[in-house]
């Protein structure tokens, strides 16, 4: 009996991944043939699913600044879809001997965005061959709002300014679906689509909700970083956590912003 082709779909037991490149995927123009570069790709969400889809005449690549993230997305890999690679490089400061793609997608944390933005977007753009698509994907400002309000008020309680003032800064500088614009239209992309769609986060409360592996990294890390004190920070952080039901429902806004590259007259 002849084996089962193996088929790379998204997985259904990511809350993270899987629910961002889903968002990505009804932007992004797709056919057999195409080459794309997949930036921040971890451990292959999306990309196993774009190498599928763009078959061996066309030509994937993944990727990640973290060597494990690349290791364990070629570990799953084992050999498969040879058109696919993960190659550890840091989406902010891609060679000029890199190739230009058709297509560039991409989740992106704003941790891998600071501190210049928009020259990070610039030197992916330079990487997009004329007449190509960027897709990128990014939690947007306004995701888990309900989380900085109440640290806010916590540490106002604690009388402490400087905190406040820190963790302020840290929400504002969360770009917005505007500012994606923004980035797109300054580098001359045409046909400009920007989607904002929430996503609900499932937490209990206290240390679950602490060390969460969705909220802690990137999120509340953040919160903690407010701190120069991190024993008062693991006190008002814990006060926060106690506190779970002024705060549900925790909600990630899915950001996704597309746009094409100007053909060559």
């Amino acid at each position: 009996m002849k084996a089962q082709a193996k088929t790379w779909t998204l997985p259904t037991q990511d809350d993270w991944s899987t629910p961002f490149a889903e968002v990505l995927l009804e932007q992004l123009d797709l056919r057999p043939g195409l080459t794309i570069l997949d930036i921040a790709s971890g451990h292959g969400i999306p990309a196993f699913y774009l190498a599928e889809q763009v078959g061996e005449t066309g030509t994937v690549i993944g990727i990640d600044a973290s060597r494990s993230q690349v290791a364990s997305a070629r570990a799953i890999q084992r050999g498969e879809l040879p058109w696919l690679r993960f190659d550890c490089q840091d989406m902010r400061a891609i060679p000029a001997s890199f190739p230009t793609f058709q297509r560039i997608t991409g989740n992106l944390s704003v941790m891998f965005l600071r501190p210049n933005r928009f020259e990070a977007m610039r030197g992916l753009i330079d990487h997009l061959a004329p007449g190509g698509q960027a897709v990128l994907t990014f939690p947007s400002l306004g995701t888990f709002d309900s989380i900085w309000r109440r640290i806010d008020q916590e540490m106002g309680r604690y009388g402490l300014v400087i905190e406040r003032e820190r963790l302020a800064a840290h929400v504002a500088e969360r770009p917005s679906a505007a500012e994606a614009r923004g980035w797109l239209e300054r580098l001359e992309l045409e046909r400009i689509a920007v989607v904002e769609q929430p996503l609900e986060v499932v937490s209990g409360s206290g240390q679950r909700f602490l060390q969460h592996p969705l909220l802690r990294g990137g999120f509340l890390d953040d919160a903690y970083e407010c701190f120069d004190d991190q024993r008062l920070a693991e006190e008002v952080m814990t006060r926060v956590s106690l506190d779970l039901e002024s705060m549900t429902p925790l909600i990630a806004q899915r950001c996704a912003v597309s746009g094409w590259k100007r053909s060559v007259s």
